[in-house]
């Protein structure tokens, strides 16, 4: 046995499985190539002459009461076994040299599903957030023993979310389109034979033919096509880099969506507390006589109007953590704790318009992707118009009549392109070159206006959270008048309930003011593709 063949055993013996089966198979085909190639070596060595030329010209010799014999050229026999071996390692070797791919399975089985779905460890994630190789996402220190920031979210969601594993797969995909790109046509071989059957059959012989060809013009192209391969390539990376970095932007948002419903849950439980208590206290005021029913319906009814602004708190909650933990690559019932008073970022520090859409095309990765998406189609196109040229086959043939008259020629097929000069195929391409280009112009455009509007919308968010949080001590000194006038009898009860109720939603207006801030400052570092440090 071969070395080739040992070494290959060896490795196949550690296998289990249909991949045992297939790669046994390959082995198989592997050493029978080596033994081919022997075979060929031992029949060159016994049956060519010393000027290295085969025996197809062998002339046929024969005498009356003896067998018809094959003889060559100079007169050295030819052994007939020996020149079917070597036509069937021929074979064996055309068959052999197209390689051996091995099959290996990948079965939907639930526990291999489970294991996919399992969030990493902590110490995993704390290894992989210090070495995380992102356009524009940082390596960062991960520690969320003290609660999630957004920022750790952010990475997390980066490492963990089970969605980017199928957008990854992408890549693969890009690098085996390329790997296509640079492979060449096959040549081609063909082999004939015509053995006499019937009629003045005396003294003839098989007649054969076989011939070996491959299209040249395949070459023409091929540079283009790998090029275009190439950038679609490097496409697809920046575009799974955007989506990598859109998925940690949203799992940023979620955090802050999750602490200022904490907030606002905090809040409103609170003002619910407070109004028990003055229901309770009002009640016991009715039965001794001092207050009316109506103030005890009005007590009431400012309690149930803030339980139900407990419950659709509750609600929304609940959706932002369900929300979070899908982008988290976490399950449902997960609870990931917060860091304590998640504010929105300073506005105050923010660059501005004209800063951050100065060299937005270089920066945003969508952009980039749509750039090298359009060097892939030029390619294409290109590749098509060289696609232009009549396709050249071009051949040898080796021939033998029925007389043995044994002829060697060279042979070329040339399509001529009357009707189909791939007139189509660059028409197609052009048009896709031309909705990419514009695409491209329309993307920036919007991104340009995209940064000019969220900041404008940051401006208007800044102010109006500002002179939210300047009326909040005004109302609490009118419901503090409120509560005094009532207790000595100068104002009636929904007057009071009314300034408190404008209190209460004056701060959840608030809170609702910083949430909108964070999430416009998200959107404005999407928009302008990098990182906005407060």
């Amino acid at each position: 046995m071969s070395i080739l063949g040992f070494l290959t055993i060896k490795n196949v013996i550690l296998m289990k499985g249909p991949c045992k089966v297939s790669a046994l198979l390959c082995t198989g085909c592997q050493i029978g190539l080596v033994r081919s190639l022997r075979r060929i070596a031992v029949f060159l060595k016994n049956n060519f002459d010393r000027s290295g030329r085969p025996p197809f010209g062998a002339r046929l010799s024969r005498t009356p009461g003896t067998k018809r014999r094959s003889v060559g050229r100079f007169g050295k026999p030819v052994n007939p076994a020996a020149k079917a071996c070597l036509w069937s390692c021929f074979g064996v070797l055309l068959f052999l040299m197209q390689g051996c791919a091995i099959y290996e399975p990948l079965p939907l089985e639930q526990t291999i599903v489970a294991a996919r779905l399992a969030p990493p460890s902590m110490d995993t994630v704390r290894v992989q957030a210090k070495e995380i190789k992102h356009p524009l996402l940082k390596p960062i220190d991960f520690d969320i023993r003290n609660g999630l920031s957004p920022d750790e979210a952010a990475v997390l969601a980066v490492i963990a979310n089970p969605k980017l594993r199928a957008v990854r797969d992408q890549r693969q995909l890009a690098a085996a389109q390329l790997l296509q790109a640079g492979i060449l046509p096959n040549p081609q071989f063909s082999y004939s034979l015509a053995p006499p059957t019937g009629g003045a059959t005396q003294g003839t012989v098989n007649a054969f033919n076989f011939g070996l060809s491959w299209e040249i013009t395949s070459i023409i192209s091929r540079g283009a096509k790998i090029a275009a391969s190439k950038a679609d390539a490097a496409s697809v990376d920046l575009d799974v880099a955007w989506q990598e970095w859109q998925a940690a932007q949203a799992a940023k948002l979620h955090v802050y969506h999750l602490g200022f419903f904490d907030q606002r849950l905090a809040v409103a439980r609170l003002e619910e507390e407070g109004l028990k208590e003055n229901l309770d206290r009002v009640r016991r005021a009715t039965e001794l006589g001092y207050l009316t029913r109506i103030d005890l319906a009005a007590a009431d009814a400012a309690l149930q109007k803030m339980h139900i602004t407990v419950l659709t708190t509750e609600q929304q909650r609940e959706e932002e953590r369900l929300a979070l933990n899908q982008s988290l690559g976490f399950p449902d019932e997960q609870s990931v704790p917060l860091e304590q008073q998640i504010e929105p970022p300073s506005s105050k520090s923010l660059p501005a318009a004209a800063q951050l859409i100065e060299g937005i095309e270089k920066r945003r990765l969508d952009l980039l992707a749509l750039k090298h998406g359009y060097q892939g189609q030029e390619e294409r196109l290109r590749a098509a118009i060289l696609a232009q040229f009549p396709k050249i086959n071009i051949g040898f043939s080796h021939a033998g009549d029925n007389t043995n008259v044994i002829t060697t020629g060279f042979g070329i097929t040339i399509d001529l392109p009357l009707f189909d000069r791939n007139q189509g195929a660059i028409a197609i391409e052009s048009a896709t070159r031309a909705r990419l280009f514009d695409e491209y112009v329309s993307r920036l455009f919007e991104a340009r206006g995209e940064v000019a509007r969220i900041l404008a919308d940051i401006n208007s968010l800044q102010r109006q959270a500002e002179a939210a949080e300047n009326s909040i001590p005004i109302l609490q000194n009118v419901v503090e008048s409120y509560r005094m006038a009532l207790l000595q009898g100068n104002a009636d009860v929904l007057t009071y309930y009314n300034a408190r109720a404008d209190l209460i939603t004056k701060r959840l207006e608030l809170i609702d003011l910083k949430r909108q801030l964070a999430d416009m400052h998200v959107a404005l570092e999407i928009a302008a593709g990098r990182y906005l440090r407060p």
